[in-house]
């Protein structure tokens, strides 16, 4: 793949989400995206990110820095060297996924083939109840208790209240948690023992990312999921005092190619491995599902909360997500 990529294009995409999302950070009514397409030979590869301002991202910025990569490709840079070239990260993100799948197109073999991976299969997706009062999450999870998993946003000041409220309208749903770094030391153990008493399996990164020292102190009623705490796997060391699961997710790992490598190394650090999403289309989802097949968790629900997704996205039966079709990716 080294002379023959032609063209490298990239566009800023806004997808409306069903009403609105918020977490403990804020709330949002769109998720906007980036996408990269990369051709060659007659063939096009296409990625999505999500830039994220948590880590200091911009569409604009992700935009520049994917176009940047203009003349390294042309020049023959492939995925197995993309990593050297670039920070982990959205942008990496895009390009990583559309080199995968342009090179699955070349090769006229599914992406798990050739990455000597096996086909993946359908798996059961959480989905996000969005933060607010425990009136409006109770009615929100209502209207979702016939899901099996369930994604609960936290935020703090009065969580014990809504993860009760939402226990109560969700009987049989398995329920996980999400924090987003909104706890304190103060409240940790509090927050913790209500979501023991209301039967959740796992918490993710209840303290913020660099100030989490606290949950190796005490005793873990459930289990704990990192997030922000994790990027690639450079991150993973010296988590196992403080977690017990980490949430994968591309746009931090800047690509499937990283996703997996780390995915293979946090299972035989012995943590759970949750792959997770933001909020975009079926295009971001679609080389997740190569994680998803040994992930305890599965949290790609990102196209079921957008109005609309695009066209020839995963095919979702209730909660049950289906591998993508080579007319969407890989």
């Amino acid at each position: 793949m080294s002379n023959d990529i032609t063209t490298l294009r990239c566009r800023i995409e806004r997808w409306p989400i069903a009403g609105s999302f918020r977490i403990s950070r804020g709330a949002k009514t769109e998720a906007v995206v980036v996408v990269a397409e990369i051709s060659r030979s007659g063939h096009t590869g296409r990625g999505e990110c999500v830039p994220y301002a948590r880590y200091g991202e911009t569409p604009e910025g992700v935009l520049a820095a994917i176009l940047g990569m203009q003349k390294p490709l042309a020049a023959g840079l492939d995925r197995r060297s993309l990593a050297s070239a670039m920070t982990a990260g959205a942008a990496r993100n895009a390009l990583d996924c559309a080199l995968c799948d342009l090179e699955a197109k070349c090769g006229g073999q599914r992406i798990w083939t050739l990455l000597n991976r096996p086909a993946p299969s359908p798996r059961s997706t959480a989905y996000t109840i969005s933060l607010g009062s425990p009136e409006a999450m109770a009615a929100a999870t209502a209207r979702a208790s016939h899901r099996p998993l369930l994604k609960i946003k936290l935020g703090g000041d009065g969580d014990p209240q809504r993860i009760a409220a939402v226990r109560k309208q969700a009987r049989e749903s398995e329920l996980i948690v999400d924090a987003n770094e909104s706890w304190t030391p103060h409240n940790l153990e509090r927050n913790l023992a209500a979501c023991e008493a209301a039967g959740v399996t796992l918490v993710e990164q209840p303290l913020p990312a660099g100030n989490d020292e606290a949950l190796a102190r005490i005793r873990r009623p459930i289990a704990v999921c990192a997030d922000e705490s994790v990027h690639d796997r450079a991150s993973l060391d010296g988590l196992r005092e403080r977690y017990d699961a980490i949430n994968i997710k591309l746009d931090k790992t800047g690509g499937l190619t990283e996703a997996l490598a780390m995915a293979d190394a946090a299972r035989a650090l012995r943590f759970e491995v949750m792959i997770g999403c933001m909020v975009a289309t079926s295009l971001s989802m679609a080389p997740a599902m190569l994680i998803a097949q040994h992930a305890r968790f599965v949290d790609l629900d990102g196209p079921l909360l957008l109005a609309r997704d695009r066209d020839d996205g995963l095919r979702y039966d209730g909660s049950t997500v289906y591998p993508p079709d080579v007319a969407l990716w890989g």
